[in-house]
């Protein structure tokens, strides 16, 4: 059998995969992209992108409400929701064009198909083998559906994003930003939207902050919200799908239900017993502070890790790696301390740094919090106004700023300036000194004045023991 040789080969075509190729093509090196799919991998296809595009569609929803209390004439009819999916459609399909073109004048090659590896430099893809001195590992995570009576009656996300109509009753099952984001989108555009969070709190994993006002914005926004519901089974009715509780708890009947309990990594069809990789259990690929796997020459980037399963960290690590590998940077790598982050619920999160529970348990009694809940000024005349929350976290003598959450108007664009101080390091004062810009939302982080004297109190993980959810 003819074997293909190239320098450097990434098994996944998704953010991660492409910026490892495209910087190692720049160094003039002979790249493939193995993908099975289309281009541009879950964020373009089924995730931030598409997700983005109905988060703006709800927004518009919202705004057509909130118009007539500015003087403004509008009235809302029904969501046309053909002509929605197509133009989104239309848009990803201009991405994928737009990176097919892009991957072909790069000179890299595009090898249909899924890959499984022969041994550690080697991987075969519909029977045809190809070699590489330096295998990239990024083939992304998918939906979890879990091992439950009647589990296929849900859709994934990946389902959401197929669906042909807007449906009048939904459950999403999943109190993360997954569920969260759906369950806003649906909501606003005209479904009728029940969350069940498994979690005693939506969000468990930021600051509490976060979730006691999303909850009580989601509930405002007409979205039932049930807490600490472990699912035992999903059955049909002649009214619709029923969702079971193992605590006898019963919520019916939707037209669909949405599993938004997680991702677990693409890792399970690689064969990776024949190059002697690692997996873990819940198909993680351990990787050390460079991306290197335990085998030599054999990479993994992106959701993969285990780390934060983020596109423009998958986008780093990936040129990093290359820049370390062709480019004599022998310590590229990427910090993945103080990472942004936003999940874009309705009001929309941002956050970055420590919660204030792991500030305190870090740097215990040196802890400065500024606290701050308003409504903003896009709410001011609104009968449906919306809070804005922010929290501001500093430690040590010189209050340096170690964490800062918001909920609320524009929180996902303010965040990325204020990251950028984080990063380096900026402190409360450098902060007061900043002459604020008014008005406007953002100048509060820069106004705050009294700490809080109160500490919130840290929610623990209430199901550490399900198996099945502690792999998402």
């Amino acid at each position: 059998m003819n074997k293909q040789h190239y320098d450097l080969i990434a098994i996944g075509g998704g953010s991660g995969g492409l910026a490892v190729a495209e910087q190692a093509a720049a160094q003039g090196k002979k790249v493939a992209i193995i993908e099975a799919s289309r281009i541009g991998g879950t964020c373009v296809n089924n995730g931030c992108v598409p997700k983005k595009v109905m988060w703006y569609a709800a927004n518009l929803a919202h705004a057509v409400d909130d118009a007539k209390d500015f003087g403004i004439a509008a009235t809302r009819g029904n969501t046309d929701w053909n002509k929605l999916v197509k133009a989104r459609e239309d848009y990803i399909s201009n991405i994928n064009d737009y990176w097919n073109g892009y991957v072909n004048d790069t000179g890299i090659e595009h090898i249909h198909g899924y890959a499984r590896f022969v041994d550690a430099h080697t991987v075969d893809v519909n029977g045809q083998h190809y070699s590489a001195e330096h295998i990239v590992i990024a083939t992304g995570g998918q939906p979890i559906i879990p091992p439950v009576k009647g589990a296929d009656l849900g859709i994934t996300s990946d389902g959401f994003f197929q669906m042909q109509q807007l449906p009048k009753r939904v459950a999403v099952i999943g109190g993360g930003y997954i569920g969260v984001e759906l369950s806003g989108v649906l909501q606003a555009l005209g479904s009728s939207v029940t969350l069940l969070a498994m979690e005693q709190r939506l969000l468990h994993r930021f600051d509490p902050m976060i979730a006691n006002v999303l909850e009580s914005e989601m509930q405002k926004q007409g979205i039932r919200v049930q807490t600490a519901f472990q699912v035992d089974a999903l059955s049909r009715s002649a009214e619709g799908i029923v969702v079971h509780g193992t605590d006898d708890r019963v919520e019916q009947a939707f037209d669909t239900v949405i599993w938004a309990v997680g991702r677990r990594p693409n890792t399970d069809g690689l064969a990776l017993e024949n190059a002697g990789v690692t997996v873990m259990a819940n198909g993680v690929i351990p990787v050390d502070t460079y991306e290197n796997t335990d085998i030599d020459g054999i990479y993994a980037i992106g959701d993969i890790t285990g780390k934060a399963a983020l596109t423009p960290v998958a986008i780093a690590a990936g040129r990093k790696l290359a820049e370390r590998l062709f480019a004599g940077k022998a310590d590229s790598k990427v910090n993945y301390d103080n990472i942004p982050s936003v999940v874009f619920a309705h009001p929309p999160i941002a956050t970055i740094g420590l919660s204030e529970d792991e500030a305190r348990q870090q740097y215990a009694d040196s802890v400065t919090v500024y606290r701050s809940e308003f409504t903003p000024m896009r709410h001011a005349l609104s009968e449906h106004g919306s809070v804005t929350a922010m929290k501001l976290i500093c430690a040590g003598d010189k209050e340096r700023v170690v964490g800062i959450h918001i909920i609320g108007d524009i929180a996902d664009e303010m965040l990325q300036g204020f990251a950028v101080a984080v990063t380096m390091g900026a402190t409360k004062a450098n902060f007061d000194s900043t002459m604020a810009i008014h008005p406007s939302s953002a100048e509060e982080l820069v106004t705050l004045r009294v700490a809080a004297t109160d500490v919130e109190p840290a929610i623990s993980d209430v199901d550490a023991g399900n198996e099945w959810k502690r792999t998402a």
